[in-house]
């Protein structure tokens, strides 16, 4: 088992499209950061609505610091993770459908449970690594750029206040959940790839049910409120509760289990579907 996922691993840190969501990251963060800088202070303000604090308290310390940046950038820049996130785990199966090499790796000694539980590790493996290049990226840019400080939290009820270090682990906890959440969207992925035996079609796939979804998660329409606990995206959002103050944990467990029986669901149908499958190429 352990040498397939390593033949895997090869196998996929070989193709070029591995790189792109690296790419990706690696480009925009620092524009992000940049701009956040360059920008000054105000929109930071006006983004987390310390112009209600400043009209009551006088402000001290450095609170426009890399915590702060990083809550911007998630809430912003994780609305497209999907699209890299689904760019590789989609071309798991589907690129040796094309490439017509699957078939012929079916008739080697390994089953088909070993397969694609190899690819199915992989898949998670690369979303891991992407989600924790990003948390790197964004705390060693913002540290870089901004500093350490206390994280304020605002909202219409009240505001707290958190120490540097309860900081770092909020936004720890907070990259934990995202990567939960994007787990279930490479799964989604993986299950498109299994279906179809081209490399495009997962991602189209992928992305279409990923942005429906959230529109009906979203939209203030009482049409779609019975629909929305049955939709992952529902629960996606999770990572957000991170920086609520105190940790609704009760929220975070439950949105953390529904996410976990999607993925499960997503992955144990690809597996079905696989196995069933009749390679023919």
């Amino acid at each position: 088992m352990l040498r397939l996922v390593r033949l895997e691993w090869i196998k996929t840190f070989h193709k070029w499209r591995t790189y792109i969501g690296f790419a990706a990251i690696g480009f925009f963060l620092p524009l992000f950061f940049i701009a956040v800088k360059l920008g000054g202070e105000t929109e930071a303000v006006k983004f987390h609505q310390f112009s209600i604090l400043k009209e009551h308290f006088i402000i001290m310390g450095n609170l426009f610091n890399a915590f702060l940046v990083t809550r911007m950038l998630m809430m912003t820049f994780f609305v497209h993770i999907p699209f890299l996130i689904a760019l590789m785990a989609g071309d798991v199966v589907a690129s040796e459908a094309t490439a017509g090499t699957l078939r012929m790796i079916l008739t080697r000694p390994p089953s088909r449970l070993q397969l694609i539980l190899a690819k199915i590790v992989i898949s998670l493996l690369y979303t891991f690594i992407l989600i924790m290049f990003m948390a790197t990226l964004s705390f060693s840019l913002g540290y870089l750029l901004f500093g350490f400080g206390e994280l304020v939290l605002v909202n219409s009820n009240q505001f707290a206040i958190l120490t540097a270090t309860e900081s770092f682990w909020r936004c720890l906890l907070a990259y934990a959940l995202a990567f939960l959440a994007m787990s279930v969207v490479a799964a989604l992925a993986f299950l498109f790839s299994v279906l179809v035996e081209n490399a495009i079609g997962p991602i189209v796939g992928t992305m279409t049910v990923v942005i429906i979804s959230l529109i009906i998660s979203e939209a203030p329409i009482s049409l779609f409120k019975a629909i929305r606990p049955y939709l992952f995206t529902t629960y996606a959002s999770v990572w957000m509760k991170a920086f609520s103050e105190p940790l609704p944990w009760q929220t975070i467990l439950i949105s953390s289990g529904y996410l976990i029986l999607f993925m499960l669901f997503f992955f144990g149908v690809a597996y079905v579907i696989f196995q069933r499958k009749d390679i023919l190429c």
